[in-house]
Formats: structure tokens, C-alpha cells, sequence
């Protein structure tokens, strides 16, 4: 059986829009009953990655949480919204100003619904994710549509990652630093999790070298709904401008059948895909790599390398980077930031943890040769 995308337009962030639009998106699904049963307990799980407002395209704007929240209350379901931020190091301490940041606490405190911290952990498999996750009915997925340093896509499968328990996600990041390998780790992760629903907040969307700060906003100024969240992705890449499996996530979850990720086997409803396609976003320079033939890069291997370096003039010394790094590479010297890459892994988790913007990519003489 094929599996069911929905694109639906909306053009900004206005409530009412966004409510409506959201509920388009679903209801060309079948509606929420289809997915959830009245009177559940439900999750919803937003991608809050920063403290940073909505308007950085970060993090998951408060509408289409509003949204999500507002088509469950009329089926009257208990609703918990929570999310395990990429705030390295300092966990507990930064999680309330996430929330606070992002727009999230405001729309939970407006629509009386529980906002939850995942203090609490279970072990599957590898890695220990937030209980919650499993004393819940089901899981509501409302992911940023935006690029990745180091996923190339961070969509519906990527935004499970928040569900890692703590400090947890740089122990992964750590010890599966190679793409394939983390990827393989993002698809461990949605097996266990398994959201009934994936809502995805396209209508501001990011480009460029995401997920966070420095990263471009892109208005696209749509929402997708599925519940296959491969099918979900292989939809996000295509509007990209790229191909599906050059998403590593998506490639492994079509090895393990575990969702669709051939548009013969995507039903599309809504917007047909052709009339939202805008053009090629412009994506992270590390991922530019995966572009080079395998005979070239594996001569090439030791030459052609993306670092992570500090821009001096945007770098206000918080010291996020160096929490960040899995590899504890990165210190604070007398004139700044310093890097040790001898031992970086390129994993660019300190430019995905930095507010400033002052993590940039720095190329091998190679991979400026050869255009990449």
C-alpha cells in the first residue's frame, strides 16, 4: 500500500491560517481520529533546538504547536508537549529558557496543556530516550523542515533524535561520528519511536549551512502531514532539490523497509509536488562532498576535508562549542576559541550548538580546487 504525503499552502504564521491549514493537512489524511484514538494521552514532540526566537527559523514555530494542540483537544485527548534540546553540557539548567525562547511555554500556558521536561529515561537498545515517549498513547512529530551540516536534511526521522535522553546525544555524535553509521543510529531511534503522525512546519523553512544559527531562513510556505516519516523526508528532499537517498537516514530506513522513500510509492495529496518546487535550496558546504565519485573520494579521502573554524567577530566566548564537542577538541585561549583537529571529527556539533553564528566551515585546499 502506498503511503500518504499531504502539501497544503500557507503563507505566513497567522493563527487562524495555520490552524486551518494544519487541519487541511490531516484531514486529507483522514482526519485526526484516524490516527488517534478520543481520550489518548499524546506527546507532542516539536524540534526546540536553541533557545532562539521563532523568527530564526530554528526551532518549530508556537502556531503549528498551537495547531497540533488544538485539533487534539477536540477529541479530547491529554496532551503533554516536550522536546530534549541540543543544549550540551547544561542540560537541565537551559531547558526552561528553550522553551521559554522558542514561543513554546507562552502557547502551552495559553492552551492549559502540560509542557514536560524528560527527566526520566529508558534504555532501547543502544541508547536511553525519554520515558515519556513510551508512557504516552501516541506521538505527535512536528519537526522544522530546514538543511544540516551533517544530515544533509533534518525532517521527520531527525527530529526523533530529541527524544535521546540528556546528555546522552553527544555520547552518540561521539561514538558514531561517521555519517552512514549516525544515520543508521537516526533509524534505530525512529523504529523504537514510531510517531502515529508527522506534522512539518515548511512555511519558513532554512537553507544554507543549518540547522541552526548559521543557517539561512527560506520561506516555503507550506505544511506536510504523514505518517510514514521516510515518505515524509523523501517529500522534504525532493522540494530541497534533491535526491532522496542522498539522505542518509532516508536511504538506510527504504534498506530496512521501513518506510517508502520511491515517489511511485508516495501518494500525494493536497498541492501536487511539481507546483511546489522553488528551486534548489542552497545546502551545507560539509555535505558537498557526497557529491565527489567514490573512486575519486576514496583517493581523495585524506585531502579532501571540512573543518569547523571560529569567526572571531561574531563569537561572543559563551562557550557553547566547547560543551558541544563530543571529542573535546575545542578551548578558550587568551585570543578566542581554538580548534585541536587532530582529533576533530567533524561532526559540526559545535556549529549546531553555537547562538552566534560564529562557527563557519573551513575547506582543505582540495576541496576548494575541485568547487566543493
Amino acid at each position: 500500500m502506498n503511503s500518504k504525503v499531504s502539501i497544503v499552502k500557507c503563507s505566513d504564521y497567522e493563527p487562524g491560517m495555520v490552524y486551518e491549514r494544519v487541519r487541511q493537512a490531516v484531514g486529507l489524511l483522514g482526519g485526526i481520529t484516524a490516527f488517534i484514538k478520543p481520550g489518548s494521552k499524546v506527546l507532542i514532540k516539536p524540534n526546540l533546538l536553541m533557545a532562539r526566537g521563532p523568527e530564526y527559523a530554528i526551532c518549530t514555530h508556537p502556531e503549528i504547536v498551537r495547531a497540533a494542540i488544538k485539533i487534539l483537544k477536540e477529541i479530547n485527548c491529554r496532551i503533554l508537549v516536550g522536546d530534549g534540546p541540543s543544549v550540551w553540557g547544561k542540560y537541565v539548567e537551559n531547558v526552561e529558557e528553550v522553551y521559554k525562547k522558542s514561543g513554546i511555554k507562552d502557547v502551552a500556558d495559553q492552551e492549559g496543556v502540560e509542557l514536560i521536561k524528560f527527566e526520566h529515561r529508558q534504555w532501547r537498545s543502544e541508547f536511553p530516550l525519554a520515558r515519556a515517549a513510551f508512557e504516552c498513547d501516541y506521538i505527535v512529530n512536528l519537526p522544522k523542515f530546514k538543511t544540516h551540516e551533517f544530515t544533509l536534511l533534518t525532517g521527520a526521522v531527525k527530529n526523533l533524535f530529541g527524544l535521546v535522553w540528556g546528555t546522552y546525544k553527544t555520547e552518540l555524535h561521539k561514538k558514531y561520528f561517521d555519517a552512514k553509521e549516525f544515520s543508521r543510529i537516526l533509524v534505530d531511534i525512529y523504529q523504537q519511536i514510531k510517531p502515529v503522525l508527522t506534522i512539518v512546519d515548511a512555511i519558513v523553512a532554512m537553507e544554507g549551512d543549518g540547522p541552526a544559527s548559521s543557517g539561512i531562513p527560506r520561506k516555503c510556505g507550506l505544511v506536510l502531514a504523514g505518517s510514514d516519516c521516510v515518505a515524509v523526508d523523501s517529500i522534504l528532499a525532493c522540494i530541497m532539490g534533491v535526491n532522496p537517498r542522498d539522505v542518509l537516514s532516508t536511504r538506510e530506513a527504504a534498506r530496512r523497509g521501513a518506510g517508502s522513500a520511491d515517489l511511485k510509492n508516495i501518494e500525494i495529496l493536497g498541492e501536487k509536488l511539481e507546483d511546489v518546487l522553488t528551486g534548489r535550496f542552497v545546502l551545507p558546504a560539509a555535505s558537498l562532498v557526497r557529491k565527489v565519485p567514490p573512486a575519486i573520494a576514496n583517493l581523495a579521502r585524506k585531502l579532501i576535508k571540512y573543518y569547523p573554524c571560529v569567526e572571531r567577530d561574531n563569537c561572543i566566548k559563551c562557550a557553547a562549542c566547547i560543551d558541544s564537542c563530543p571529542k573535546k577538541v575545542i578551548k578558550m585561549t587568551p585570543k578566542g576559541i581554538a580548534f585541536d583537529y587532530s582529533g576533530c571529527i567533524a561532526c559540526f556539533c559545535c556549529q549546531e550548538a553555537c547562538p552566534a553564528s560564529a562557527i563557519k566551515v573551513k575547506k582543505s585546499l582540495l576541496a576548494k580546487l575541485i568547487g566543493l
